[in-house]
């Protein structure tokens, strides 16, 4: 007899799910640094201002934000088989974060 047939639900295999998922918070990590990096830069290449000074801070302080939600939920991924759901107050920071870093960095740019 199957599993099924039992009236109970198979296992569920995870396959590569978790990987992908890691590696999709490692790319997207990359990319926040990446564009808090040029913010940074273009901040400051006109020279230092108390305005790009706070602006920098406040895209260090973003991108920490991001960094530290993405490192707590990888490590999950790769702690456990089935790693628990993410919290929806740790999945309105990163989006948080992701938006308003992004903000932070057009607004430089422009």
């Amino acid at each position: 007899m199957t599993d099924q047939d039992q009236g109970q639900a198979p296992e569920r295999d995870p396959g590569l799910q978790p990987e992908r998922t890691r590696l999709a918070w490692r790319r997207t990590t990359l990319s926040c640094t990446v564009a808090a990096v040029l913010a940074a830069r273009a901040a400051l290449q006109e020279g230092t201002t108390a305005v790009a000074v706070i602006a920098c801070a406040l895209c260090l302080l973003l991108w920490l934000g991001f960094l530290g939600v993405a490192h707590r939920r990888m490590t999950e991924l790769a702690a456990t088989h089935r790693p628990p759901r993410l919290p929806a107050r740790a999945a309105a920071t990163a989006a948080l974060c992701t938006m308003a870093l992004a903000a932070c960095a057009t607004a430089m740019v422009f």
